[in-house]
Protein backbone atom coordinates (compact mmCIF):
# COMPACT_ATOMS: atom_id res chain seq x y z
CA UNK A 1 0.00 0.00 0.00
CA UNK A 2 1.55 3.69 -0.86
CA UNK A 3 1.24 5.76 2.10
CA UNK A 4 2.99 8.78 0.67
CA UNK A 5 -0.10 11.15 1.26
CA UNK A 6 -0.72 15.05 0.28
CA UNK A 7 -2.13 15.17 4.06
CA UNK A 8 1.57 16.12 5.28
CA UNK A 9 2.06 13.58 8.22
CA UNK A 10 -1.97 12.75 9.29
CA UNK A 11 -2.22 9.65 10.90
CA UNK A 12 -5.84 8.03 11.33
CA UNK A 13 -6.49 6.18 14.22
CA UNK A 14 -9.90 3.43 14.11
CA UNK A 15 -11.29 2.51 17.35
CA UNK A 16 -13.13 -0.51 17.24
CA UNK A 17 -15.24 -2.12 19.34
CA UNK A 18 -19.43 -3.27 19.29
CA UNK A 19 -22.06 -0.68 19.77
CA UNK A 20 -22.98 -0.21 23.33
CA UNK A 21 -19.37 -0.20 24.18
CA UNK A 22 -18.45 2.96 26.02
CA UNK A 23 -16.65 3.85 22.61
CA UNK A 24 -18.51 7.88 22.46
CA UNK A 25 -17.03 8.52 25.74
CA UNK A 26 -13.27 6.88 24.94
CA UNK A 27 -13.77 8.64 21.89
CA UNK A 28 -14.47 12.08 23.76
CA UNK A 29 -11.29 11.65 26.20
CA UNK A 30 -8.82 10.64 23.09
CA UNK A 31 -10.30 13.82 21.10
CA UNK A 32 -10.28 15.91 23.71
CA UNK A 33 -6.28 15.89 22.89
CA UNK A 34 -4.77 18.83 21.20
CA UNK A 35 -3.02 16.65 18.59
CA UNK A 36 -6.34 14.49 17.67
CA UNK A 37 -9.27 15.70 15.62
CA UNK A 38 -12.60 13.84 15.40
CA UNK A 39 -16.15 13.88 14.54
CA UNK A 40 -19.16 11.54 15.20
CA UNK A 41 -19.22 8.84 12.62
CA UNK A 42 -17.94 9.00 9.47
CA UNK A 43 -19.32 5.53 8.14
CA UNK A 44 -18.40 6.56 4.79
CA UNK A 45 -15.39 3.53 4.24
CA UNK A 46 -18.47 0.91 4.95
CA UNK A 47 -19.66 1.40 1.77
CA UNK A 48 -16.77 2.27 -0.47
CA UNK A 49 -14.87 -0.90 1.10
CA UNK A 50 -18.49 -3.08 0.34
CA UNK A 51 -18.34 -1.50 -3.47
CA UNK A 52 -15.97 -4.45 -4.45
CA UNK A 53 -18.11 -6.75 -1.96
CA UNK A 54 -20.63 -8.69 -3.86
CA UNK A 55 -22.17 -10.92 -1.83
CA UNK A 56 -23.25 -8.53 1.10
CA UNK A 57 -25.21 -5.74 -0.08
CA UNK A 58 -28.96 -5.56 -1.60
CA UNK A 59 -29.96 -2.14 -3.67
CA UNK A 60 -31.87 -1.18 -6.25
CA UNK A 61 -29.09 -0.60 -8.41
CA UNK A 62 -27.83 -4.14 -8.35
CA UNK A 63 -25.19 -4.25 -6.48
CA UNK A 64 -23.92 -7.39 -7.11
CA UNK A 65 -23.06 -6.89 -11.00
CA UNK A 66 -21.91 -2.78 -9.56
CA UNK A 67 -19.00 -4.97 -7.72
CA UNK A 68 -18.43 -7.56 -10.10
CA UNK A 69 -17.75 -4.32 -12.74
CA UNK A 70 -15.64 -2.49 -9.97
CA UNK A 71 -13.52 -5.59 -10.12
CA UNK A 72 -13.19 -6.03 -13.49
CA UNK A 73 -12.56 -2.32 -14.08
CA UNK A 74 -9.39 -2.76 -11.25
CA UNK A 75 -7.93 -5.30 -14.63
CA UNK A 76 -7.76 -2.08 -15.99
CA UNK A 77 -5.33 -0.23 -13.76
CA UNK A 78 -1.75 -0.47 -13.55
CA UNK A 79 -1.45 -2.44 -10.47
CA UNK A 80 -4.54 -3.66 -10.54
CA UNK A 81 -6.63 -3.44 -7.17
CA UNK A 82 -3.72 -2.36 -5.48
CA UNK A 83 -4.04 0.98 -7.26
CA UNK A 84 -7.91 1.17 -6.36
CA UNK A 85 -7.12 0.61 -2.85
CA UNK A 86 -4.50 3.37 -3.24
CA UNK A 87 -6.86 5.86 -4.35
CA UNK A 88 -9.16 4.60 -1.54
CA UNK A 89 -6.33 5.28 1.03
CA UNK A 90 -5.93 8.60 -0.43
CA UNK A 91 -9.65 9.74 -0.62
CA UNK A 92 -9.86 9.02 3.02
CA UNK A 93 -6.79 11.01 4.61
CA UNK A 94 -7.79 13.55 2.33
CA UNK A 95 -11.12 13.85 3.88
CA UNK A 96 -10.11 13.24 7.46
CA UNK A 97 -7.67 16.00 6.82
CA UNK A 98 -10.65 18.30 5.92
CA UNK A 99 -12.94 17.42 8.44
CA UNK A 100 -10.16 18.42 11.18
CA UNK A 101 -10.37 22.29 12.00
CA UNK A 102 -6.84 22.60 12.69
CA UNK A 103 -3.56 20.81 12.13
CA UNK A 104 -3.77 17.64 14.17
CA UNK A 105 -1.45 14.35 14.18
CA UNK A 106 -4.29 12.21 14.43
CA UNK A 107 -8.02 11.94 13.05
CA UNK A 108 -9.74 9.47 15.10
CA UNK A 109 -12.39 7.29 13.21
CA UNK A 110 -15.15 6.00 15.14
CA UNK A 111 -17.48 4.58 13.88
CA UNK A 112 -18.92 0.59 15.49
CA UNK A 113 -20.17 -0.71 12.09
CA UNK A 114 -16.46 -0.81 11.01
CA UNK A 115 -16.39 -4.37 13.02
CA UNK A 116 -18.15 -5.75 9.77
CA UNK A 117 -14.51 -4.46 7.69
CA UNK A 118 -11.85 -3.98 10.51
CA UNK A 119 -9.14 -6.66 8.69
CA UNK A 120 -10.34 -4.15 5.74
CA UNK A 121 -8.91 -1.37 7.73
CA UNK A 122 -6.16 -2.69 9.19
CA UNK A 123 -4.45 -3.75 5.73
CA UNK A 124 -5.68 -0.27 3.82
CA UNK A 125 -4.14 2.00 6.58
CA UNK A 126 -1.50 0.39 7.98
CA UNK A 127 0.17 3.78 9.45
CA UNK A 128 -2.77 3.95 11.26
CA UNK A 129 -3.05 3.27 14.74
CA UNK A 130 -5.72 0.49 16.18
CA UNK A 131 -7.24 0.46 19.23
CA UNK A 132 -10.14 -2.31 20.22
CA UNK A 133 -12.34 -1.72 22.87
CA UNK A 134 -14.10 -4.38 24.79
CA UNK A 135 -16.93 -4.44 27.42
CA UNK A 136 -18.95 -7.22 29.32
CA UNK A 137 -21.29 -8.62 26.98
CA UNK A 138 -24.13 -8.71 29.46
CA UNK A 139 -23.51 -4.85 29.96
CA UNK A 140 -23.42 -4.61 25.67
CA UNK A 141 -26.61 -6.16 25.73
CA UNK A 142 -28.66 -4.46 28.83
CA UNK A 143 -27.18 -1.03 26.98
CA UNK A 144 -29.07 -1.95 23.29
CA UNK A 145 -32.35 -2.53 25.46
CA UNK A 146 -32.08 0.32 27.42
CA UNK A 147 -30.87 2.67 24.76
CA UNK A 148 -33.32 1.90 21.72
CA UNK A 149 -35.60 -0.46 23.46
CA UNK A 150 -36.90 1.66 26.10
CA UNK A 151 -36.34 -1.29 28.68
CA UNK A 152 -38.18 -3.68 25.69
CA UNK A 153 -36.23 -6.44 24.45
CA UNK A 154 -35.11 -5.57 21.09
CA UNK A 155 -31.57 -7.09 20.96
CA UNK A 156 -32.67 -9.38 17.44
CA UNK A 157 -32.48 -5.50 15.79
CA UNK A 158 -28.25 -6.25 16.55
CA UNK A 159 -27.65 -9.92 15.92
CA UNK A 160 -25.46 -8.43 13.27
CA UNK A 161 -23.02 -6.91 16.09
CA UNK A 162 -23.47 -9.11 18.75
CA UNK A 163 -22.60 -12.49 16.15
CA UNK A 164 -20.99 -11.56 13.14
CA UNK A 165 -19.18 -8.18 14.50
CA UNK A 166 -17.84 -10.28 17.03
CA UNK A 167 -16.55 -12.44 15.17
CA UNK A 168 -14.84 -10.46 13.22
CA UNK A 169 -13.23 -8.36 15.83
CA UNK A 170 -11.66 -11.12 17.64
CA UNK A 171 -10.46 -12.57 14.25
CA UNK A 172 -9.00 -9.50 13.07
CA UNK A 173 -7.58 -8.67 16.50
CA UNK A 174 -5.44 -12.37 16.75
CA UNK A 175 -4.38 -11.99 13.59
CA UNK A 176 -2.78 -8.62 14.51
CA UNK A 177 -1.67 -8.99 18.17
CA UNK A 178 1.16 -7.27 18.64
CA UNK A 179 0.51 -4.27 16.03
CA UNK A 180 -2.52 -3.40 18.17
CA UNK A 181 -4.24 -1.86 21.04
CA UNK A 182 -6.62 -3.54 23.55
CA UNK A 183 -8.50 -2.54 26.15
CA UNK A 184 -11.48 -2.73 28.29
CA UNK A 185 -14.29 -0.34 29.07
CA UNK A 186 -14.77 -1.57 32.81
CA UNK A 187 -10.77 -0.55 33.40
CA UNK A 188 -11.61 3.17 31.46
CA UNK A 189 -14.33 3.49 34.27
CA UNK A 190 -12.17 1.90 37.40
CA UNK A 191 -8.60 2.81 36.87
CA UNK A 192 -9.19 6.08 34.20
CA UNK A 193 -5.18 7.41 34.82
CA UNK A 194 -3.45 4.19 34.33
CA UNK A 195 -5.61 3.01 31.81
CA UNK A 196 -5.64 6.34 29.59
CA UNK A 197 -1.47 6.79 30.33
CA UNK A 198 -1.17 3.31 28.86
CA UNK A 199 -3.12 4.20 25.90
CA UNK A 200 -1.56 7.51 25.33
CA UNK A 201 1.74 5.62 25.51
CA UNK A 202 0.27 3.97 22.52
CA UNK A 203 -0.58 6.81 20.68
CA UNK A 204 2.88 8.27 21.55
CA UNK A 205 0.80 11.91 22.66
CA UNK A 206 1.91 13.06 26.52
CA UNK A 207 -0.85 12.29 28.93
CA UNK A 208 -2.57 14.77 30.79
CA UNK A 209 -4.89 13.60 33.68
CA UNK A 210 -7.20 16.81 32.71
CA UNK A 211 -8.44 15.14 29.34
CA UNK A 212 -10.67 12.88 31.99
CA UNK A 213 -12.66 16.19 32.99
CA UNK A 214 -12.01 17.82 29.55
CA UNK A 215 -13.41 15.46 27.35
CA UNK A 216 -17.17 16.94 28.61
CA UNK A 217 -16.63 19.82 26.15
CA UNK A 218 -16.29 17.55 23.38
CA UNK A 219 -19.87 17.37 22.14
CA UNK A 220 -21.24 16.02 18.85
CA UNK A 221 -23.45 17.30 16.20
CA UNK A 222 -25.33 15.63 13.41
CA UNK A 223 -27.84 12.32 13.22
CA UNK A 224 -25.88 9.43 14.00
CA UNK A 225 -24.13 9.77 17.17
CA UNK A 226 -24.59 8.17 20.76
CA UNK A 227 -27.95 9.21 21.89
CA UNK A 228 -26.83 9.60 25.77
CA UNK A 229 -23.07 11.28 25.06
CA UNK A 230 -25.20 14.77 25.77
CA UNK A 231 -27.16 13.41 29.19
CA UNK A 232 -25.42 14.79 32.24
CA UNK A 233 -24.07 11.56 33.70
CA UNK A 234 -22.13 10.74 31.17
CA UNK A 235 -20.35 14.30 31.54
CA UNK A 236 -17.89 12.61 34.25
CA UNK A 237 -15.97 9.15 34.67
CA UNK A 238 -18.06 7.09 37.01
CA UNK A 239 -18.30 3.38 37.58
CA UNK A 240 -22.54 3.47 37.56
CA UNK A 241 -22.68 1.90 34.30
CA UNK A 242 -20.78 -1.42 35.15
CA UNK A 243 -23.75 -2.44 36.91
CA UNK A 244 -27.08 -1.49 35.70
CA UNK A 245 -27.15 -4.91 33.38
CA UNK A 246 -28.38 -6.78 36.39
CA UNK A 247 -31.46 -4.64 36.59
CA UNK A 248 -32.17 -5.08 33.05
CA UNK A 249 -31.37 -9.00 32.40
CA UNK A 250 -33.19 -10.26 35.08
CA UNK A 251 -36.27 -11.77 33.71
CA UNK A 252 -36.33 -15.83 32.99
CA UNK A 253 -36.30 -15.42 29.41
CA UNK A 254 -33.67 -12.42 29.13
CA UNK A 255 -31.26 -14.93 31.79
CA UNK A 256 -31.82 -17.88 29.62
CA UNK A 257 -30.54 -15.86 26.54
CA UNK A 258 -27.90 -14.20 27.43
CA UNK A 259 -26.80 -17.43 28.81
CA UNK A 260 -26.89 -18.90 25.35
CA UNK A 261 -25.44 -15.75 24.35
CA UNK A 262 -21.91 -16.23 26.39
CA UNK A 263 -21.87 -20.27 25.39
CA UNK A 264 -21.58 -18.77 21.96
CA UNK A 265 -19.28 -16.72 22.07
CA UNK A 266 -16.97 -19.01 24.42
CA UNK A 267 -14.53 -19.35 26.36
CA UNK A 268 -11.90 -18.72 24.49
CA UNK A 269 -13.05 -15.28 22.72
CA UNK A 270 -13.92 -13.98 26.15
CA UNK A 271 -10.71 -14.54 27.38
CA UNK A 272 -9.30 -12.84 24.47
CA UNK A 273 -11.54 -9.65 25.17
CA UNK A 274 -10.24 -9.97 29.03
CA UNK A 275 -13.66 -11.89 30.53
CA UNK A 276 -14.26 -15.18 32.25
CA UNK A 277 -17.23 -16.99 31.32
CA UNK A 278 -17.52 -18.76 34.60
CA UNK A 279 -17.90 -15.38 36.38
CA UNK A 280 -20.21 -14.12 33.97
CA UNK A 281 -22.16 -17.35 33.84
CA UNK A 282 -22.21 -16.76 37.99
CA UNK A 283 -23.30 -13.35 38.03
CA UNK A 284 -25.76 -13.89 35.51
CA UNK A 285 -27.37 -17.03 37.08
CA UNK A 286 -27.18 -15.11 40.62
CA UNK A 287 -29.89 -12.71 39.96
CA UNK A 288 -32.85 -12.20 41.41
CA UNK A 289 -35.63 -13.07 38.90
CA UNK A 290 -38.14 -10.43 38.30
CA UNK A 291 -41.67 -11.24 35.81
CA UNK A 292 -41.94 -7.17 34.88
CA UNK A 293 -40.99 -7.59 31.41
CA UNK A 294 -41.92 -11.41 30.78
CA UNK A 295 -45.21 -11.04 28.95
CA UNK A 296 -43.22 -8.83 26.58
CA UNK A 297 -40.28 -10.85 26.19
CA UNK A 298 -42.36 -13.59 25.62
CA UNK A 299 -43.78 -12.03 22.36
CA UNK A 300 -41.03 -10.25 21.17
CA UNK A 301 -38.18 -12.65 21.65
CA UNK A 302 -40.05 -14.94 18.79
CA UNK A 303 -40.96 -12.28 16.99
CA UNK A 304 -37.51 -10.80 16.64
CA UNK A 305 -37.16 -14.32 14.75
CA UNK A 306 -39.55 -13.70 12.06
CA UNK A 307 -38.30 -9.83 12.32
CA UNK A 308 -34.92 -11.58 11.17
CA UNK A 309 -36.50 -14.50 8.25
CA UNK A 310 -39.29 -11.77 6.82
CA UNK A 311 -37.21 -9.21 6.53
CA UNK A 312 -39.93 -6.72 8.07
CA UNK A 313 -38.23 -3.40 7.79
CA UNK A 314 -37.76 -3.53 3.99
CA UNK A 315 -41.33 -4.94 3.66
CA UNK A 316 -42.05 -1.62 5.84
CA UNK A 317 -39.82 0.51 3.75
CA UNK A 318 -41.51 -0.69 0.42
CA UNK A 319 -44.80 -0.22 2.29
CA UNK A 320 -44.39 3.26 3.06
CA UNK A 321 -42.32 4.32 -0.41
CA UNK A 322 -45.96 2.77 -1.89
CA UNK A 323 -47.69 4.69 0.32
CA UNK A 324 -46.13 7.98 -0.80
CA UNK A 325 -46.69 7.56 -4.11
CA UNK A 326 -43.21 5.64 -5.57
CA UNK A 327 -42.45 2.93 -7.12
CA UNK A 328 -41.69 -0.18 -5.54
CA UNK A 329 -38.38 -1.85 -6.83
CA UNK A 330 -37.02 -5.40 -6.58
CA UNK A 331 -33.62 -5.28 -4.44
CA UNK A 332 -30.60 -7.32 -6.18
Amino acid sequence: MNTNSTNGNLRPIFLFSLPRSGSTLCQRIIGSHPDVATVNEPHFLIPMIYSMNDMEVRSTYNHYYSAQAIQDFCNYLPNGEKDYLSELHEFALNLYSKAADHKVKYFLDKTPKYHLIADDIIRLFPEAKIIYLWRNPLSIISSMIETWGGGNWNVFHFKIDLYQGLENLIKSYKKYEGQVYSFQYEDVLLDPVDTWRKLFGYLELAFDPSVLTRFSKVQFTGRVKDPNSSMPEFQSVNPTPLYKWKAVLNTPLRVAWSRKYLRWIGEERLSIMGYDMRTLLADLNSLPVSLHHFPQDLYRMPMGEAYHVMELQLIKQKYLSWRSGQRIYMHN
